[in-house]
């Protein structure tokens, strides 16, 4: 079975949020993790009860519509 192409939005995740978590890195893997859980994060960076340095910034920029897709991507990746 083919990958599915990310949904608008996902590719940029990667920067920052390596697909296999190095020791060292601070920043979680998100690839494999529960879309609710996803989406509950993003949620709470962008309204603000979640503590967030550039997250916040990052998760203003996605409706809910936006961000659902995005975290089911995620999910999926392995």
């Amino acid at each position: 079975m083919a990958a599915s192409a990310p949904p608008p939005g996902a590719a940029s995740c990667s920067g920052c949020h390596a697909v296999q978590g190095a020791a060292s890195s601070a920043i979680p893997p998100i690839h494999g993790r529960d879309a609710g859980e996803i989406t509950e994060a993003m949620t709470g960076f962008r309204n603000g009860t979640r503590p967030a340095t550039v997250m916040g910034r990052i998760a203003k920029g996605f409706s809910d519509d936006e961000l659902r897709p995005i975290a089911a991507w995620l999910a999926e990746q392995k």
